[in-house]
């Protein structure tokens, strides 16, 4: 644990540095505006969840959505307004540093935060066992090449007295056959006709007898601790869902270690930060926990958005209860293995996630949502709207300011930048004990890969404004196998 902080510590320090290449008075008002920012965003946010109070009774929840507001449009501005006048560079290089510094801003206020929920953790990873009734639900279309060694693993997990149902979604290939065979080991299996996951998840809850209802995805491969590990948090009777810990299966291309350091460095240190506040924001499909009651009041899975795991847990989260990750808990997952696929995964992602907040955008003003309304949908608005614009924006600076032969200018600043965040990687692969050489992809997270995920965003935001082309989209399985040693 020391190590990390010692990572999270060098980094912020770093970051702070920043002021000493572009010296001047302005430049060093805007660095500290941001560092008093952020301050009073996180003394406020943790004295709130401190409280445990989930409804907001004053005007004073305007303040974090101000600073916030602050720290990610107006402090850019200024900051990179100060470099402009003070004549240090041409117009493009400061829109350049804008859309950086509001990057690196937002990846940053996160470390604190995940730093202090490993802490936690810690304290809690001994805590004594914890068995309610456990249903494992595993929806399954046309998973053949995957299904078997998924339940595998789900039969082999510690925990006891578990059932487990799969949901054969009409699939046209080998997977109910399969899925058949386990059922002299216990597993119940459910043929229906094709209807989409949340329509095979209602109908699979129909049969399950569990109090702690878990949804794993049939491509997925889970440890042996998993289960055990996913319904700890679940002693706290507010606690309405868990989140579980997803890892890449197929790390054997460029490609896949992206996606695999992605998980880890982006995705992972987000959750651990929002797990803070009990405010996770997506129970993903792969591996993630339910109260039974919660799904059930909540109105179990819609299908009208293509992320069903993002509507229900923000529908879980409007209900006031608390949602919270464990990463002790780990799911292994199969990576797309081409750009083809993952351009149909992340599209499906995208404009689905674009769907869950137009249709929960009430969000947005009800104060009565607690932290959903105050942290949680503004970080989502953030990483989903702000930060790919300001990808496409550094996209833009750049080429013109390389065909006006300042290039040189962007060499020492992409080098910073990329040595901030490949310290972050090394950060977050320690907290999650994880393969340090991932960190070797970092500048991939800068170039290409980022630009690739943005460019998606953006056209999945223009799909569903202009309703085109709205339907389920998956990649390829290609059967991946996780090690014995991986998931003991």
């Amino acid at each position: 644990m020391k190590k990390s902080i010692i990572l999270a510590v060098l980094v912020l320090c770093l970051l702070a540095s920043y002021v000493f290449l572009m010296p001047s008075r302005q430049s060093l008002v805007s660095i500290g505006m941001g560092a008093g920012l952020a301050l009073v965003m996180l003394v406020h946010y943790v004295v709130s969840a401190s409280t445990k109070k989930t409804k907001v009774k004053s005007a004073a929840f305007w303040l974090p959505i101000l600073s916030l507001s602050c720290l990610f449009v107006i402090l850019p501005i200024i900051f990179g307004a100060a470099i402009y006048f003070w004549g240090a560079f041409s117009i493009s290089t400061w829109v350049l540093l804008i859309s950086l510094t509001m990057t690196m801003y937002y990846n940053f206020l996160n470390v604190p935060l995940a730093i202090y929920q490993k802490i936690q953790e810690i304290k809690q990873f001994n805590s004594p066992g914890f068995f309610p009734s456990l249903t494992v639900l595993v929806p399954s279309y046309n998973e053949e090449k995957v299904l078997k060694r998924t339940l595998e693993s789900i039969i082999e997990s510690s925990y006891p007295d578990k059932e487990i149902i799969v949901i054969d979604d009409g699939s046209k290939d080998m997977t109910y056959r399969i899925a058949q065979e386990f059922i002299n080991r216990g597993v119940k299996v459910i043929h229906r006709p094709n209807g989409g996951k949340a329509t095979a998840l209602n109908h699979g809850l129909l049969f399950a007898r569990g109090e702690i209802i878990v949804i794993v995805d049939a491509d997925s491969q889970i440890c042996k601790n998993t289960l055990v590990e996913l319904v700890k948090p679940f002693r706290n009777p507010e606690v309405a869902a868990v989140a579980g810990n997803i890892k890449v299966i197929n790390r054997h291309t460029i490609l896949t270690k992206c996606q695999a350091l992605e998980y880890i460095a982006s995705i992972n240190i987000f959750r651990r930060a929002l797990d803070v506040f009990g405010s996770v924001t997506v129970v993903p499909g792969a591996l993630g926990a339910y109260r039974r009651d919660t799904l059930v009041g909540s109105g179990v899975y819609d299908p009208d958005t293509l992320v069903e795991d993002f509507d229900v847990t923000l529908k879980a989260l409007k209900s006031g209860k608390i949602i919270q990750a464990s990463t002790s808990s780990i799911s292994y997952t199969e990576a797309p293995q081409t750009v083809k696929d993952l351009y149909k995964q992340r599209i499906r992602w995208y404009r689905g996630n674009f769907q869950a907040l137009w249709k929960h955008r009430d969000a947005i003003y009800n104060s009565r949502y607690g932290f959903l309304q105050r942290l949680s949908f503004p970080n989502i608005a953030i990483s989903m709207l702000f930060l790919p614009a300001a990808g496409m924006i550094n996209i833009v600076a750049t080429i013109v300011i390389i065909i006006r032969g300042q290039g040189i200018v962007l060499v020492p600043t992409f080098l910073f930048f990329c040595f901030l965040q490949f310290l972050l990687c090394i950060l977050a692969l320690h907290l999650d004990d994880e393969d340090k050489k991932l960190a070797l992809y970092t500048p991939f997270l800068l170039i290409g890969y980022k630009q690739m995920c943005d460019f998606i965003i953006i056209k999945s935001l223009f799909d569903v404004i202009f309703r085109r082309n709205l339907k389920w989209t998956s990649s390829q399985r290609f059967g991946a196998k996780v090690s014995k040693k991986a998931l003991s």
